[in-house]
Order: structure tokens, then C-alpha cells, then sequence
């Protein structure tokens, strides 16, 4: 943080617009340029200050050692958008101001994100930590996607209220609360303004203690289901911030690293596609980039979402069109100097999904889509065709499974669905089976604590445990980043109800859907004996032995039969014994 001009929020120039704070770190072969921002007095999530003369630089350094910085300031009529070979103003102090500072290794542990260093795209299927070169499984929460619409955050209210469409969720005319979380909020654990937090660090403390590392949110819905969630000093401002609203989420943000959690930020909706720029990345939407990049892009582990059910422009009333995704998401990957993951979500019908990714094929600025599919019996077909898809290009495709339909029911309190089979058959082990690199769960509209108005997590605690099981499967025993769907391979009574991964003459994972009764497996290596363990995707636990404990690999091989439960699902692991 430094000393700068003395201006505010709505000063006639325009601190988020007309000044250019940057700051260029550098250690030995690294150097990133990092954007900075308006800070007011330094100190706005307690004191509301919309003034002052501090200014704010949020860098994460990936490597030890010393670092040295060098600060760039200008002033100048919308300097802080312009391309970096337009930069023209008047310099202001501290421009030019050198210094450096002493990196050590992290002293942070377990499930804390500082301890595992940046999550990257590598250019292949699945996220990777680049400290502990550990791959990424997503697993979390889709809903409420108005997360941050919460009653503790200043000048967050809801604009009047709305009428509910067909096939969306009641938001109601209250902000989140999370009350049922606020005994999960711990002593020690953030707060501001006295005691305001607690329910929504609480709900965070909650998630994390069922092991999901993942929530979807908004950080802009005008005009939209929600219409409660907003960056700007208003909600019809676009070129002006809210200092100690977006100060109190960089506390809830933090949180979130400490936890393990990751800031699944999704960048706006289909009803606003074109609200900023009508849908073209000039001055409104470079701002907006800009500042969340400023804000929030130091976070480790954090995924940009373009937005929620975009486009095709031909279907969608307020649609974007190809040139317009391109056009973000390769701003977007330019300002970014950490490079975080940029994916994009989809909606729920073949056709309108194809008109947008098949253009997107390819695209060097986009890393993944975050998948939306409306009848969970298509998740595994669905996963498997774009990572097909993009498998023939040279840009691979992360792909997630972040929104199962229908939109009236997405998942089901446990109450309505104890057990959760459909969702944990079709679409947890279906999407991972399929080369997925995770879930997060949506809640449906006709449902309490939907995807608009959820105050309580533990409504799904069931599910948060089905998923654990199948994520610590594949954590523990699979060596999935070289994995690859391979349903050839396997034959039973319903083929339909039954998957295979494989990392082809080495690991075989086979999921087997209720009701097999027989199956055959192939293995294209005579010779090889393979040693068959079971793995009950129900209740989770060790490794299981069925009627067979190896088999060899030549041709259509037969791998017994599971330990119980003959009727229900169950997953067969082969692995090479040599």
C-alpha cells in the first residue's frame, strides 16, 4: 500500500478510470506487471471511507528469494484501460519508487491453498498446484450462485422485488444471512464492523469441513435472477467501485485460501451478457476486468468464469456472439498476470451449447468450460464429447460438470433425496468417468434453499458426502491426469450404466451401475496379470476384495464378482502387478 493522490469514490477524476497504478515485480527470471487500485484510506471494509490516499498493490510471489519492485503511476483521461503501448499521463508520486523484499518458504499447511502454490493450466485435462504439483479436483457448490449478496456487506440490498420467472428460482426480498452457519463461525475467524461475517464465514467453515474446495458465485447479476450483486459504488454505475464492499469479499476471499476453498468467480449472466459495452469489451467491461483483476487476482487458486449460460446471439435475447466471447476472454488472459484458468459455462441443451463451444475450439485464452447439462442421464456423454473434442486440438479443455438439470430440481435436499443415487450414478462418477476434473452442485428452484435463496448447506450434507467418497477415490488411488475415457472397453447386460478410464496397460478404473449382472472387461496386453480390487462408491472406504484377487490381460477378460451388494453400483480398480 502507498500514499497517493487524495480523491474518492465519486471525485471528478475518476480514481478507477483516470489513474494508472501498476507495479512491476521482479526475481531473477520472474517478473510479473501486477495492476493496482484505489484503496480510499486503507482501511475501508471497517470504515466505509468512500476518500482518503492510499493505494493498493495485492501481489502473491511463486518463488522464494528477494524481490524487487519498481511502481508506475500516471494520471490521464482513461489511462487505466488503455493498451500498454498507449499509456500516456502525468506522472504522480510515488511513480518511480523502488524497493524489495524477502520471500521465505510458506509456513502454511493441509487443505490452505498458500501451501500448495498458483492452480494453472498445464495444457492438458485437469488443474495442477504449482508448488506441490498436486492435481485439482473441483468439487463444491454451484448455488446459491448470489453468494455474495449477503446482508453483512455494505450497500448490498435487493432493488425492489421481482417477479419470479418460469424455470427460475424466488429470491425473495431478503440478502442471505446464512444464519444456520453462524455456530459453524469459529473464535478467531474473520468479522467486521463488530460481529457482521459470521454467517457467511461460518457457511464457508461448514463446506470445508465436509472436504468440497469449491463455490461457484456472481460478482455482478443486474438484471438478472438475483439482481443483487454488484461491484460499483451503485447499481446502475459502471465506471465507479465500492471501496468497502469489495474490501469486506477480499476478507471473505481470504478465508476461502485458508480453507482450501477456491473462488469459482463468474463474471455475469445470461440475461446481462450485453449490459456492459452491449457485450463488447471497450471501456465498461475493461474497467470491470480490470479491478477484479487488481482486487482479486493474487487469490491462488482462483477460476474466471466468462459467465453463467452464455450466449448463442441467435437464441438468447441479450446473447453475445463468437467475436464478443473471444474478444473478453482474450482480454482476460491478457491483464491477468498470474494467468488463472479462464473457462466458460454453458447452457443445458446440445444445440445451443455446440453454437458456442464449437467456435471457442481451440481458443489459447480459454481453458475449460464449465458445463451445464439439463438431463443428468446425459452428463457422461456430454463430459466425453467436448473432452474428445478438444482433445484434437492444441489447446485442451478442463472440463467440469457445474450445473445439472432439470432447472426445477438440479439436486435435492437431502429430505427429498436421501441418497442421492441418480446424481452420484449419472452425473459425480459419470462426469469423473468421462475425464471430468470435478463437480459443483445446483440447487433447484421448487426446492428450499434453491439456487437463489439457500441459507443452509447442511440441506445436502448426504451429498457433500457421496462426493468426498468419489473425489478421495481418485486423489488416493488413480493416477487420473493420465487417464482417459475408454467405455469401448467394457461390455455388461446395460452398457449403458457402466464407464471406464483408463491409462492404457497400466490402470483401469471400471464404474458398474446398478443392476449388473454380467460383464467383460478388455485388455489388449497377453500376458499381463492385473491385480482387481473393489471400491464401494456408496459408503467409501478401503480398498475391497471381490471373488477375484488378479486376472490376466488378454482379450476379454472376466474380473469376478463384487465382495456384497450385488445389485448395487460399484467400482472395479485394475492395475498392472509388474
Amino acid at each position: 500500500m502507498v500514499t497517493g493522490p487524495l480523491v474518492a469514490e465519486f471525485s471528478a477524476d475518476n480514481p478507477f478510470l483516470d489513474y494508472r497504478l501498476e507495479a512491476t515485480f521482479t526475481n531473477g527470471n520472474k517478473t510479473y506487471v501486477v495492476p493496482g487500485f484505489f484503496a480510499a484510506d486503507g482501511n475501508a471494509a471497517e470504515s466505509g471511507a468512500v476518500y482518503g490516499n492510499k493505494w493498493e498493490v495485492r501481489f502473491c510471489p511463486d518463488k522464494t528469494g528477494t524481490w524487487n519492485y519498481k511502481i508506475s503511476f500516471v494520471k490521464g483521461r482513461n489511462v487505466a484501460i488503455a493498451d500498454k503501448a498507449d499509456v500516456k499521463g502525468e506522472t504522480v508520486s510515488p511513480n518511480g519508487f523502488e524497493g524489495s523484499f524477502e520471500v521465505a518458504p510458506t509456513d502454511k499447511t493441509g487443505r490452505d491453498f498458500r501451501a500448495q502454490g498458483r492452480l494453472e493450466y498445464t495444457g492438458g485435462h485437469y488443474l495442477r498446484f504449482a508448488g506441490s504439483g498436486k492435481y485439482f479436483l473441483k468439487a463444491g457448490a454451484d448455488s446459491p450462485e448470489n453468494f455474495l449478496a449477503y446482508a453483512g456487506f455494505d450497500d448490498t440490498y435487493k432493488p425492489g422485488q421481482k417477479e419470479t420467472k418460469a424455470g427460475e428460482a424466488d429470491s425473495g426480498s431478503a440478502l442471505h444471512e446464512y444464519k444456520p452457519h453462524i455456530e459453524d463461525w469459529h473464535a478467531g475467524d474473520p468479522v467486521w464492523h463488530g460481529d457482521k461475517g459470521k454467517g457467511i464465514i461460518g457457511a464457508l467453515n461448514y463446506l470445508a469441513s465436509q472436504g468440497m474446495n469449491s463455490v461457484y458465485f456472481l460478482t455482478m447479476n443486474v438484471q438478472d435472477d438475483g439482481d443483487d450483486v454488484w461491484p460499483w459504488s451503485r447499481r446502475n454505475e459502471r465506471y465507479r467501485f465500492d471501496c468497502s464492499k469489495l474490501d469486506q469479499w477480499e476478507i471473505v476471499f481470504n478465508h476461502m485460501d485458508s480453507l482450501g476453498i477456491s473462488q469459482h468467480l463468474v463474471t455475469q449472466e445470461t440475461e446481462n451478457e450485453t449490459l456492459l459495452d452491449n457485450g463488447n469489451t471497450d471501456a465498461q467491461r475493461k474497467l470491470y476486468y480490470r479491478e477484479l483483476v487488481a482486487r482479486f487476482g493474487h487469490h491462488p487458486a482462483l477460476i474466471w468464469n466468462l459467465g453463467e449460460e452464455n450466449g448463442p446471439a441467435d437464441w438468447t435475447p441479450n446473447g453475445q456472439n463468437d467475436a464478443q466471447r473471444k474478444a473478453m476472454a482474450s482480454y482476460l488472459a491478457q491483464i491477468d498476470p498470474y494467468h488463472h484458468p479462464i473457462v466458460i459455462h454453458t447452457h443445458s441443451d446440445n444445440t445451443n451449447r455446440d453454437k458456442v463451444l464449437v467456435p471457442m475450439l481451440g481458443l489459447k485464452s480459454l481453458d475449460g468450460v464449465s458445463l451445464q447439462v439439463g438431463n443428468p442421464y446425459d452428463v457422461h456423454q456430454v463430459t466425453k464429447k467436448w473432452w474428445q473434442n478438444s482433445d484434437t486440438t492444441q489447446h485442451k479443455w478442463v472440463l467440469t460438470m457445474d450445473e445439472v438439470g432439470p432447472a426445477w430440481k438440479g439436486a435435492l435436499p437431502d429430505r427429498n433425496d436421501a441418497q442421492h443415487d441418480t446424481l452420484r450414478h449419472q452425473c459425480l462418477w459419470g462426469s469423473l468417468m468421462a475425464g471430468g476434473a470435478g463437480v459443483e452442485w445446483y440447487f433447484g428452484y421448487k426446492f428450499p434453499n434453491n439456487d437463489l435463496n439457500c441459507e443452509n448447506w447442511r440441506s445436502r450434507e448426504n451429498l457433500w458426502k457421496q462426493t468426498k467418497i468419489a473425489m478421495d477415490f481418485f486423489q488416493q488411488y488413480v493416477p487420473f491426469q493420465n487417464m482417459q475415457p475408454a467405455d469401448n472397453l467394457i461390455i455388461t447386460n446395460d452398457r449403458e450404466q457402466s464407464y471406464c478410464l483408463a491409462d492404457a496397460g497400466k490402470t483401469y478404473v471400471i464404474y458398474l451401475g446398478e443392476g449388473t449382472t454380467w460383464s467383460r472387461f478388455k485388455v489388449s496386453h497377453p500376458g499381463e496379470i492385473y491385480t482387481v480390487s473393489w471400491f464401494n462408491p456408496r459408503t467409501g472406504g478401503a480398498l475391497q476384495k471381490g471373488t477375484m484377487e488378479t486376472t490376466t490381460g488378454d482379450g476379454w477378460i472376466d474380473f469376478g464378482r463384487a465382495p456384497s451388494d450385488h445389485d448395487k453400483d460399484w467400482v472395479v480398480l485394475l492395475r498392472r502387478k509388474s
